[in-house]
């Protein structure tokens, strides 16, 4: 093994390491109870951040490695199996504020204690041989699994809350978490490579410590800007639709007791109307619309709204407001000649003529500018 190469790329990475786990754990937020939940999800990646720093430094300072190769398996094994734990909780958190309890915390620090005896059993009480190659093989695959289940609830936390704020807000607060999913699927790769490069000559280590090195810095850039936008995603969780809710609209009744007849609201006649004198009035161009905010004027709620905006094929709510919003832009476009793009997109209520531009050659296939130009010429030939 080339071990200057190895050292220097242990230097490039425990300082940042050292430095972004500190900064997680002991940075100062705003003095809002709101970040309360953002501190804590970042105090726990500080926690994991520490810990495998922590390994770095042994690995360093003592070369665990090239005197007892089976320990420095062990002490990397039981340090990935937590810190699996620790990564997807301070995400989870994130998106969820009540994942962390104590029986799910007893739960996967029992698992990890577990993992850790079995492993050194394995590594340190079996001979070198078929048995022990075995039974690493076994702890390998746990390894994996468990960080794969990790990540798939993860994932399952982010996409719920992207369809929440797809069916109650009409801007896309999803492109803010977005760097949560890329981080996961990410994770999924390093956390394997990692766990296989274990078991690799002492040659190839040197590959697992460098790819650390862009993969923290992503982590510390993402939560930092994350910082930026954490308020307004935390009161678009807060506004969740309660369980309690009914799913009926109160106008459909002649009085508060009655019940309407479910078999006859695809018909949704009343509400039908109020939409579209919503729309005509061009109610959607508001930037900020919420689904909550139009129930109110509608006289309606939120559950029954959602379901309505559904059955009529319209997809969630951000992409109903979304093709309202396109097709004022589009009228405008070719009304008003002498207006430039980004006017047009704040006047049709798109946050930035980026994001307008972005969503308008998603479903057009062109820009804005030229579409104009095509439909511009095909106006004046007719």
């Amino acid at each position: 093994m080339n071990l200057p190469l190895y050292e220097y790329s242990l230097c490039i990475a425990l300082p940042l390491m050292i430095f972004f786990g500190a900064y997680f754990l002991l940075a100062p937020t705003p003095d809002k109870a709101i970040f309360a939940n953002y501190l804590r999800s970042r105090r726990i990646m500080g926690c994991a951040l520490l810990l495998l720093a922590a390994n770095y430094a042994v690995h360093f300072f003592f070369e665990v490695r090239f005197r007892d190769v089976h320990a420095a398996i062990l002490m990397n094994l039981s340090t990935y199996f937590l810190c699996y734990w620790l990564f997807s909780s301070a995400l989870t958190t994130l998106l969820d504020r009540f994942y962390i309890t104590r029986r799910r915390l007893r739960l996967h620090l029992s698992a990890w204690v577990l993992f850790t005896l079995l492993s050194g059993i394995i590594l340190l009480g079996l001979p070198e041989g078929a048995a022990q190659r075995a039974g690493l093989t076994v702890m390998a695959a746990w390894l994996v699994g468990y960080g794969l289940w990790l990540a798939r609830r993860l994932v399952r936390a982010y996409r719920r809350a992207v369809r929440l704020f797809d069916d109650t807000h009409s801007d896309n607060i999803g492109a803010y978490i977005r760097w949560m999913s890329v981080f996961t699927w990410w994770a999924v790769i390093f956390g394997v490579g990692c766990g296989l490069l274990t078991f690799l000559p002492d040659r190839y280590v040197f590959l697992w410590i460098l790819s650390s090195v862009p993969f923290y810095i992503y982590l510390y850039c993402s939560y930092m800007n994350y910082l930026l936008l954490y308020e307004r995603v935390e009161q678009a969780l807060e506004e969740e639709l309660p369980a309690e809710e009914s799913a009926t609209d109160p106008c459909d009744s002649d009085s508060p007791d009655d019940t309407p007849d479910p078999g006859a609201r695809p018909l949704h006649t009343d509400l039908a109307a109020r939409l579209s004198e919503w729309i005509t009035a061009d109610g959607y161009l508001r930037p900020g619309l919420t689904i909550r905010e139009l129930a109110d004027a509608l006289h309606t709620n939120r559950t029954y709204l959602s379901e309505y905006i559904k059955a009529t094929g319209n997809g969630s709510f951000r992409d109903w407001i979304t093709d309202l919003r396109m097709e004022y832009a589009k009228r405008r476009m070719l009304q008003h000649p002498g207006l430039n793009i980004a006017e047009i997109a704040e006047t049709a209520g798109f946050v930035s003529p980026s994001h307008f531009t972005r969503m308008f050659k998603a479903r057009e296939g062109v820009s804005p500018s030229n579409w104009r130009k095509t439909q511009g010429g095909e106006s004046s030939m007719l």
